[in-house]
């Protein structure tokens, strides 16, 4: 029989497969919250937390596993933000960030995939290549690793590290599914975001499933010749096909959707590109995320102070809200498009406690 890994089971499968012990709630209930809210390091405290029954003990003991993510390195940027990057028993290396919101809290950044397969252009990801899925366990530890390390509290998750979370969607709902659950991770399903360059086939899946976390749209462009550029996907799913997928995931949320449209110098920031966004989204609320390309190669530049003061004031004719989003960390390569499960820069930092 394979061991049963505990940190890859949402509740009921962790009531499933610990059956054969005639567990109460309340005792599944206890040995989730010891795995995902304690952040349990071995099984053996897991079996012997108060309220698990003696039979969910010996069965926990003789089947039950917790692996973990080896930490290769944390690395923290002049900003605060602090890239972990880790290496995963399943094979793989892959990175999550640690980002500060003022002096209250973090939000983490993981990743969903090893590589990925989308090759963007401007995306240091891209070039690696698709590798692997992760699993859902390998999401949640990197968030529990975080934690278990971090002075302030994880308060959000935003799944926009390595990879395109919407081609490996089953596990990346299972993980999120954890991380909103009171006895999990106990994050708000509000304050999960999950990234996506426009998978429609599984945005429509999204919206059917009535699922409760938040989807960021790249758009990077509303003209399709001028995105096709830059993201390959518009030739698999056509921003008109993405702006309907979008229409109904906005009207079944009531609620604005998230346009993340990064900025690059000289390409996507004239009144047309401006008008070309109205005209594309007329009808369908949305907000604006403005994100500055971070491209190590040298190829992609950001608009200067002026260029972009010149682009939101094109913006207006929009006539939705428009944000200009901080993308951090990255003198470490921990910047939106930038993770490559690389290592430079910053300052590194000891594992907590050395």
């Amino acid at each position: 029989m394979a061991p049963l890994n505990l940190k890859n089971v949402t509740l009921d499968e962790l009531a499933s497969v610990l059956a054969p012990a005639a567990p109460s709630r309340t005792a599944v209930l206890k040995v989730f919250a010891q795995v995902f809210a304690h952040g349990a390091q071995d099984v053996e405290t897991v079996a012997r937390a108060p309220q698990v029954p003696r039979a969910v003990a010996q069965l926990l003991r003789t089947q039950g596993e917790l692996p973990k993510l080896e930490v290769l390195e944390r690395r923290r940027a002049a900003d605060g933000f602090v890239k972990y990057l880790f290496q995963s028993p399943e094979g793989g290396r892959f990175e999550a960030v640690r980002i500060p919101i003022f002096d209250e809290k973090y939000i983490v950044c993981v990743s969903s995939q090893v590589g990925c397969a989308m090759a963007c252009d401007f995306c240091m990801t891209g070039k690696l290549g698709f590798q692997r899925n992760l699993q859902a366990w390998e999401m949640l530890d990197q968030v529990l690793r975080v934690r278990e390390e971090a002075d302030r509290p994880v308060r959000g998750v935003v799944f926009m590290g390595m990879g395109e979370p919407l081609l490996n969607y089953n596990q990346v709902m299972k993980a999120a599914s954890v991380m909103c659950h009171p006895a999990g991770l106990a994050i708000s399903a509000k304050a999960i975001t999950v990234s996506t360059v426009g998978i429609v086939p599984m945005v429509r899946r999204y919206v059917r499933e009535e699922q409760p976390y938040r989807l960021a749209f790249s758009i990077t462009s509303a003209i399709p010749s001028k995105r096709g550029q830059v993201l390959p996907v518009e030739n698999t799913h056509p921003l008109p096909e993405l702006v309907e997928a979008i229409r109904e995931y906005a009207h079944a949320r009531r609620a604005r959707a998230m346009l993340a449209y990064v900025v690059i110098r000289g390409f996507n920031t004239s009144r047309e590109d401006a008008e070309a966004l109205r005209d594309t989204f007329a009808g369908i609320p949305i907000k604006v995320d403005l994100i500055d390309v971070t491209d190590p190669t040298g190829k992609y530049h950001p608009p200067d102070e002026a260029e972009l003061k010149g682009f939101r004031d094109h913006l207006q004719v929009v006539g939705a809200p428009v944000a200009r989003r901080y993308s951090g960390g990255k003198d470490i390569g921990a910047a939106c498009g930038t993770l490559s499960a690389s290592s430079y820069g910053g300052e590194v930092l000891p594992a907590a406690g050395n």
